[in-house]
């Protein structure tokens, strides 16, 4: 698949507890994202946040936090994103926890197909 031009930036901050089940939140999201056919998606592991609860989730030994913030980021086109953010609410509904979600708009300006051998 190969991206140019506008696009899409998809967000979504979520706590490293929150599960689908018995499948952390994060990695379904992934997953569901890669089942349909998204660009690709990245976790990424923050070492000091706070969301709607006002909580601080840190990293530091002496206050260490089993639910630290995490930010899903997946870039696609905007038809796709936006099919997409369905998909996200049913996820969410059906994990009974929710998160932020944003929407920026991106311009990709390198994103080759992957070489296959």
């Amino acid at each position: 698949m190969e991206i140019t031009g506008q696009a899409v930036l998809l967000r979504v901050f979520i706590g490293e507890g929150d599960k689908l089940g018995h499948l952390p939140l994060y990695e379904a999201i992934v997953k569901q994202a890669r089942d349909t056919g998204l660009a690709g998606a990245t976790v990424l592991k923050a070492v000091l946040g706070y969301g709607a609860m006002g909580r601080i989730h840190t990293h530091k030994i002496l206050d260490l936090s089993s639910d630290l913030s995490l930010v899903i980021e997946i870039v696609d086109e905007e038809d796709k994103i936006a099919n997409f953010q369905i998909v996200l609410s049913e996820i969410f509904e059906q994990a009974g926890c929710g998160g932020l979600v944003t929407l920026e708009n991106v311009r990709v300006v390198h994103y080759p197909p992957e070489k296959k051998d």
